[in-house]
């Protein structure tokens, strides 16, 4: 007779059965990683990567736009440190932008109005709550015309630009018709002006500064015209002209033409453009229209319009003596021709100068003598460095028609061409062959990435930045008039890019993300930063850096960062306690890479709780 085994007997062979199996499909499992991988080594590491990068383990991302409350996340292992509201008032906190701050340093050359960060002690840990009402900005091209008002709550410029057109409010939004203080009847109408003498239509002009932009109609109306324009604006009486320009998906800072540089590399620009701006151009020794030759390309045009241009037939309705508004004009001609500018057109109120192609063309630059040069070897380092009243050198040519620095590309030829400082060798250690392999490989992980997020080239993410730009790889490979990228380039990095960005016809800023950007919270739908948190590890907090992206972004937007395993694992554990849903990926080259893809969508939630700490 058989004897029937004991229940104990088979748990203990299920058991054993159970490990076997388990031991022989991780065996498999590594076997083929390692076989696909082709490396041949680091089978120590294998298995814990693996572990770490389980996706098995993490819940499952939603980037589709629903308003729901708080979604439950399971905790992976470790206790995840919870970050509370700040208070409502906070809701559209600009830290180095503080207007509190901002009125105990001197008033004098708008310095006041600069960047003005709170030191360690001062800066909040906690999350800027978005306010009650919030909702999602309208899609691209309806948000360039309308902006929810729960978003933006804030009707000064509704009375104070009411005759102007700059915005009007109807029902529960605010409607911006497209008006300007200099063209009230109208944004395009005042751009076909300008095309008739600067060539917009095919692709030679591309990127455009607009200095003091209001809610910045001007770049909003250029962008269906294929130019990407770099609006700023100071935070100041005229509450959330910036952030309307943002909500409105149009490019735009925080920023003022003071005392400091601005944030941008020299020859960057194809066109620069101030609409009644109220910046003094005339005024100390001229440094303002120095400090726009700096930023200008050769061959790149200056648009004023407004006073003084053309004082003659305007000086009552400007409230200003004749004698005030010639001696302004006449200062700005007189610098005009001091920095090379050749005067292409003057029509009603609009003035427009041409910058020479390079100094051999420039009579009044062969005496050297009568001009003062500046003395920095690098025209590119500004990042909190005074403006000076000298004239930025540009390379030297071999010819008359010769451009200086380099020719460059009509768009969107420019995109992927060569920019000129790396096919001339002026960004050092960086060849025509590094560049290309750097566009195939961003090329390859944005493929990667939309297979994970199915939205990213939809046009779901209308403002996208990208925190540590290198080339503007991953803002090329995403490139379509559905979005815009704000590259940013770290004023850490070992080289500075930023001006090769420029010259594939992007645009971007220099930034230290050991402080708040110069922006409004929630004004960006979708943020990408590849080897950022590697870069300042030994700089400044983990969870300073999260924090910042947390304010600036919006609720439901997306995040996307490569870095190494070890380090996505600590950022992983802080933005679960930032209430983000997270996922991490192997990189698409396989589990044996240590650079790794964290995947997050910041929940939406709104503001309410008064008594929260900050």
């Amino acid at each position: 007779m058989a004897v029937k085994g004991s229940s104990g007997d088979n748990r203990t062979r299920s058991t054993v059965t159970l490990c076997i199996v388990i031991g022989m499909c991780c065996f498999f499992y590594i076997l083929g990683a390692w076989q696909k991988s082709g490396f041949g080594k680091g089978d120590s590491i294998a298995l814990e990567i693996t572990k770490r990068t389980d996706c098995a383990m993490l819940p499952n991302l939603s980037f589709d736009t629903h308003h729901s409350k708080e979604a439950s996340s399971r905790d992976l292992v470790s206790p995840v440190k919870k970050f509370k509201p700040c208070p409502d008032h906070y809701t559209d906190y600009t830290p180095c932008q503080d207007q509190n701050r901002a009125m105990k340093f001197p008033r004098e050359d708008m310095n006041y109005r600069e960047r003005h960060c709170p030191p360690q002690k001062e800066k909040l840990h906690c999350l800027i709550p978005p306010p009650k009402g919030y909702v999602a900005p309208f899609p691209w091209p309806k948000s360039r015309d309308y902006v929810p008002f729960a978003n933006c709550p804030y009707k000064s410029l509704t009375v104070e630009k009411a005759i102007q057109n700059w915005v009007q409010y109807e029902g529960n939004v605010f409607r911006f018709p497209g008006g300007g203080t200099q063209f009230p009847q109208g944004a395009d109408k005042y751009i076909d002006q300008l095309a008739s003498v600067i060539p917009i239509a095919n692709g030679t002009v591309r990127t455009a500064l607009d200095t003091g932009c209001g809610v910045a109609s001007w770049g909003a109306y250029l962008l269906k015209r294929n130019v990407l324009a770099m609006s700023f604006a100071p935070r100041d009486s005229h509450e959330a002209q910036v952030q309307f320009a943002l909500e409105r998906g149009v490019p735009a800072v925080i920023g003022v033409l003071g005392t400091i540089k601005l944030p941008y590399p020299s020859r960057a620009f194809d066109m620069a453009h101030c609409s009644r701006c109220l910046i003094p151009w005339g005024g100390n020794g001229g440094i303002y229209m120095m400090e726009v030759d700096r930023v200008l390309r050769p061959g790149g045009y200056w648009v004023l319009s407004g006073p003084p241009i053309n004082w003659e037939a305007n000086y009552k309705g400007w409230q200003r003596t004749k004698k005030d508004l010639e001696a302004e004009q006449n200062k700005i001609e007189e610098i005009a021709e001091l920095l090379c500018w050749e005067k292409v057109s003057q029509k009603g109120e609009m003035a427009i100068w041409r910058k020479r192609l390079n100094t051999e063309s420039c009579p009044s630059r062969q005496d050297e003598s009568s001009v003062q040069m500046c003395d920095s070897t690098n025209a590119d380092d500004v990042w909190y460095k005074k403006m000076e009243a000298c004239v930025t050198p540009i390379p030297d040519v071999n010819d008359p028609s010769e451009v200086a620095g380099g020719a460059i590309k009509p768009f969107p030829s420019r995109l992927n061409a060569i920019p000129p400082r790396i096919a001339n060798g002026l960004i050092p250690e960086v060849s025509s062959q590094a560049y290309q392999k750097d566009n195939r490989m961003w090329k390859k992980h944005v493929k990667a990435y939309s297979s994970v997020n199915k939205y990213l080239l939809t046009g779901r993410y209308r403002n996208i930045m990208d925190m540590n730009a290198g080339f503007g790889g991953f803002a090329a490979a995403i490139e379509s008039p559905k979005s815009w990228v704000m590259n940013v380039v770290p004023t850490i990095s070992k080289i500075s890019t930023l001006g090769a960005i420029y010259e594939r016809g992007l645009i971007g800023i220099y930034h230290d993300w050991c402080e708040a950007f110069s922006t409004y919270p929630r004004t960006y739908d979708l943020i990408h930063a590849s080897g950022l948190f590697t870069m300042y590890k030994t700089k400044c907090s983990m969870e300073d850096i999260l924090l910042e992206m947390d304010r600036i972004l919006r609720p439901e937007g997306a995040l996307i960062m490569r870095d190494d395993v070890d380090v996505l694992t600590k950022v992983n554990r802080l933005a679960r306690g930032m209430k983000w849903n997270t996922k991490l990926v192997d990189h698409e080259d396989g589990p044996l890479v240590r650079e790794k893809v964290l995947y997050a969508v910041k929940q939406y939630w709104v503001g309410g709780n008064q008594t929260a700490a900050a």
